[in-house]
């Protein structure tokens, strides 16, 4: 009878993990594509970055909602290509952005480029804080539950998701306050930090998945 109950649970907790991957792609699909249209008509870098940020952030949930549903249909089934290309794609993404922001930031700080306004970050950036929070929280809980180390390894993704959302609102708000143009090449600056290690942490978790042997060189 505890063994069922226990079973019941745990495939409860698979369920709850299921619905916070999908609710992770759609979020951020959204608020992608808000941000980079409020990015590109109000001239926001650090906006624009942001939403190009939410973007990969999908490939990386898409791979997540991968591991899920294949662990939920069968827990001894080793990871898919599919897991670990996904990885990869995320990886060389932060690493296209960190490019892009990098050029972008410089080109701004000798042409003395302002945006127009970044009201839409700043609500954005709110939001984004609110939201993430209540998915690292709820990830954090089935994670433990599950003893699952990429759940976990998710969770942590998503918290850096919130600093990148603290590094938007605090350029927007001193922009709105103060004027001061070179924030947002400066808030630029802080997204390209966390998108090296975030590109980098997904080529080391790939490599990690592409090993099947269970000794301590192998990564989760």
């Amino acid at each position: 009878m505890t063994t069922l109950t226990q079973k019941t649970s745990q495939a409860s907790y698979w369920q709850f993990a299921l619905w916070l991957a999908i609710f992770t792609v759609f979020y951020n699909i959204a608020e992608g594509l808000i941000s980079i249209f409020f990015g590109i008509s109000d001239e926001a870098l650090t906006l624009f970055g942001f939403g190009v940020d939410s973007f990969i952030e999908v490939m990386s949930g898409a791979g997540i909602l991968a591991m899920v549903i294949r662990i939920q249909q069968n827990p001894n089934t080793s990871r898919t290509r599919f897991e670990i290309t996904a990885l990869r794609v995320t990886g060389t993404a932060f690493y296209l952005l960190v490019l892009g922001l990098g050029a972008t930031a410089i080109y701004n700080f000798f042409t003395g480029h302002k945006p127009a306004t970044t009201l839409p970050g700043l609500i954005i950036s709110i939001i984004s804080i609110a939201m993430m929070w209540l998915l690292v929280t709820g990830k954090r809980r089935v994670g433990r539950a599950l003893n699952s180390t990429p759940i976990l390894a998710d969770a942590n993704c998503t918290m850096v998701c919130i600093y990148m959302s603290i590094v938007l609102l605090a350029s927007s708000l001193i922009y709105k306050l103060t004027g001061f143009g070179f924030i947002d090449s400066i808030g630029a600056l802080g997204l390209i930090y966390f998108s090296v290690k975030e590109g980098r942490e997904a080529f080391d978790k790939a490599n990690g998945l592409e090993c099947d042997c269970e000794d301590e060189d192998c990564k989760e």
